[in-house]
């Protein structure tokens, strides 16, 4: 076994994984470094959100290593999981909050369950980490009561609130109008760089993503399409990079999902 890489949160050494027959990630290898911004980006079906899953435990590699902090994920009991994911804040698709718990509640939620603190303390966190995200006027409105852009910061106050290495945001920008969809981008940039949290994106917002994140992982057909700085990844000449980072409706991934021919579906009718 090679030594693991001091300088990464995260490494993933040859991994494979698919459902059934279907290969999502074929022997794919990278490393997300700490303190950094890493984006995960590609078509949809790319496995950006799998990877995520493999990361939290949800799901095991079929094949080669996913280390974090050097352990590797895939052989650790459930003790050692629940362990692990108290390192791990995540931000949801569309925040994910409880419906019926005031904004205060939600963000005290992971605090109550994974800590043994007072009170009085639990409250004085809560109100920092909404105070970090522009919220802790709000503390005592429901999630009905505030705006999506709201939502999704009161959601990434509550992945914060016990300080994670690692921050995972599965599509942060889904939905949100231009100012709240800046304002997302920024907090996550900002926190990134005053907390030390280490952030991996998964999104789609190319523009917001490549000016807010360290790194680009484009990956495609189950594996790494594109890998660099921001820069390098929009400069890559590879075709179906380039249909992606400039949104061309012509190129390597087609409109229409593979299957029969046209005659073959509908020939037998016309005879």
């Amino acid at each position: 076994m090679t030594t693991p890489d001091s300088t990464a949160l995260v490494e993933c050494r040859n991994l494979s994984f698919g459902y059934g027959e279907r290969v999502v990630l074929d022997d794919i290898s990278f490393t997300i470094p700490r303190g950094k911004v890493t984006a995960l980006m590609g078509a949809s079906g790319g496995g950006k959100t799998t990877m995520l899953r493999l990361i939290g435990g949800q799901v095991r590699a079929q094949q080669g290593e996913l280390l974090f902090d050097g352990q590797d994920i895939g052989r650790l009991d459930h003790q050692g999981l629940f362990a692990m994911r108290r390192r791990m804040g995540m931000l949801f698709q569309f925040g994910a909050l409880f419906a019926d718990l005031c904004v205060f509640e939600n963000v005290a939620f992971p605090l109550r369950e994974h800590t043994d603190l007072p009170e009085t303390l639990i409250r004085d966190i809560v109100l920092m980490k909404l105070e970090a995200v522009g919220l802790r006027g709000a503390h005592d409105l429901m999630p009905a009561e505030i705006s999506g852009g709201m939502n999704r910061r009161v959601a990434l106050a509550r992945s914060i609130a016990l300080d994670p290495d690692l921050i995972m945001y599965d599509e942060p920008f889904s939905g949100l109008d231009p100012i709240s969809l800046g304002t997302s981008a920024r907090l996550i940039r900002q926190l990134n760089d005053t907390l030390g949290i280490t952030g991996l994106v998964v999104s789609h917002e190319i523009p917001e993503t490549f000016h807010m994140a360290d790194q680009v992982i484009v990956l495609a057909n189950g594996r790494i399409a594109a890998q660099g700085t921001p820069a390098q990844v929009r400069d890559s000449i590879d075709p179906l990079v380039y249909q992606f980072v400039n949104a061309r409706s012509e190129g390597p991934v087609q409109f229409h999902y593979p299957g029969p021919t046209v005659g073959q579906d509908f020939g037998g009718g016309l005879a």
